[in-house]
């Protein structure tokens, strides 16, 4: 400062702050004042209105009183008529976390990364588990809030941990929450699950997300943290399913490795766990039936024509489906989300179907007998050239796809098609064989041991 302003100050023995006088004047005429009464009305019977959208109505009735120069000065106005005079603001009330006390889950979507597995769009969710404690977290790829994805991503998570909280809080899932009259009950099925591990549950007032935040907060730490390594790995595509777990398992394990000394703090708390997940497979036997399918949660699968008549043991995942005869497991399959769905191999029945051309028409599941676009236009074309004959040439070329190549008979397919040639068996046979079955020729040039050792001699 100047001499002559820090006299002052001395003269006056005061500070400049002390010296400082609030300004009552105003620098421009206020044109909303002969309104404001008005403008108070509009945002006191619509909270959520804006300033933008007041001015943009007041400059329709008269542009020449308001401008949009006057925007920042409407915004200031009713920011402080909201201060002031406003309706009181939601509280979020700081909470004390206590080691073992609760555990949370949640669903977070993953689409918006653009992950793919083989270039094809993985289109997937995150079962989130945490311990806002210690923020110990454990994730599950899972496909929809199911409880059945539900409860196999709490069972890894307790089991990963090595032990539960005295309570689980979730969001009003579908699968852990219904409502009747206004009121929220838990479901049978989350009750059961929860009453195994002995805790608690728990769920945030509908609408009420914060209820829920730390795993709420946990969701965008979580999949920016993914975000960020998938531009350091330099591409989101992945060879299969299985390495993308083992990607998302070394950063939760990255992540859990900073917070050592919170979750060994946390682990003490803990209830120990039982001696078995929940979501152990269900075991049960079956007879396969005459029509070489079994009936596995009111959903039908087919198996091998070689199985009829014979005792299966069924192991049902939450996700899958494994089939037993004796000691061997002889298949394995996604298990069928809902009731009354099928799973139709035509493998598994083409061979009678060859020998039975006639049932194919009035076959239950004939639409699950056409695994390409392709082979469903070669059986239109077969219909339309000779109706009479077209079951039996359509099994034909399914046959081929059985025995051999499905690939390659669907690709011959389509190169008929193209041609204007009608797809029958032994065209598509002669295609495959000649133009997609060539097997290049490799010649290896044996070397010549002279070579070398004229090389050796070089040497020494």
């Amino acid at each position: 400062m100047t001499a002559k302003t820090a006299r002052k100050y001395l003269t006056a023995n005061a500070l400049p702050s002390e010296l400082k006088k609030p300004r009552y004047w105003k620098t421009r005429s206020n044109v909303f004042s002969s309104i404001w009464p008005l403008i108070e009305d509009m945002i006191g019977k619509s909270p959520g209105l804006e300033g933008k959208t007041i001015l943009a109505h007041l400059i329709e009735k008269d542009s020449t009183l308001y401008k949009l120069e006057h925007l920042r000065t409407l915004q200031r106005l009713i920011r402080n008529y909201r201060a002031t005079k406003g309706p009181e603001k939601e509280i979020i009330f700081s909470q004390e976390l206590i080691a073992g006390r609760q555990s949370q889950s949640d669903y977070t979507s993953m689409n918006d990364l653009s992950i793919t597995i083989a270039n094809e769009k993985f289109d997937h969710l995150l079962f989130h588990f945490i311990l806002p404690f210690s923020r110990w977290e454990h994730v599950t790829i899972s496909f929809s809030e199911s409880f059945e994805s539900l409860s196999n991503g709490y069972d890894l998570a307790v089991f990963a941990l090595g032990g539960v909280a005295c309570e689980h809080r979730t969001d009003n899932l579908s699968a852990a929450v219904y409502f009747k009259d206004g009121e929220g009950y838990f479901t049978s099925n989350w009750q059961e699950l929860m009453d195994h591990y002995g805790v608690k549950p728990s769920t945030n007032n509908p609408g009420v997300s914060h209820e829920n935040g730390s795993v709420e907060k946990s969701h965008d730490l979580l999949k920016k943290d993914i975000n960020q390594q998938l531009y350091l790995r330099g591409s989101r595509d992945f060879n299969s399913v299985k390495e993308y777990k083992l990607f998302l398992n070394k950063l939760i394990e990255k992540r859990n490795s900073t917070r050592k000394d919170k979750i060994i703090e946390e682990v003490a708390h803990l209830k120990n766990l039982p001696e078995r997940k929940y979501s152990v497979p269900v075991i049960f036997d079956l007879t396969v039936s005459k029509f070489s399918t079994v009936l596995i949660n009111g959903s039908i699968y087919s198996v091998p024509s070689r199985l009829i008549g014979h005792r299966l043991r069924v192991y049902s995942h939450f996700d899958h489906i494994k089939l037993e005869f004796g000691n061997q497991i002889i298949q394995t399959m996604p298990k069928i989300i809902g009731k009354k769905e099928r799973s139709i191999n035509y493998r598994h029945i083409i061979h009678g179907l060859i020998r039975k051309p006639g049932a194919f028409a009035n076959y239950a599941y004939k639409d699950a007998l056409f695994p390409h676009l392709a082979f469903r236009k070669a059986y239109d074309i077969l219909k339309e050239t000779n109706e009479t004959s077209a079951d039996k040439n359509y099994l034909q070329l399914l046959h081929l796809a059985a025995i051999g190549s499905e690939s390659e008979v669907c690709l011959a397919i389509e190169m008929l098609i193209e041609d204007n040639i009608i797809p029958m068996a032994l065209e598509v046979k002669k295609l495959v064989e000649s133009k997609l079955g060539i097997t290049p020729q490799i010649k290896v040039q044996v070397p010549r041991l002279n070579d070398y050792d004229s090389l050796l001699q070089t040497i020494h």
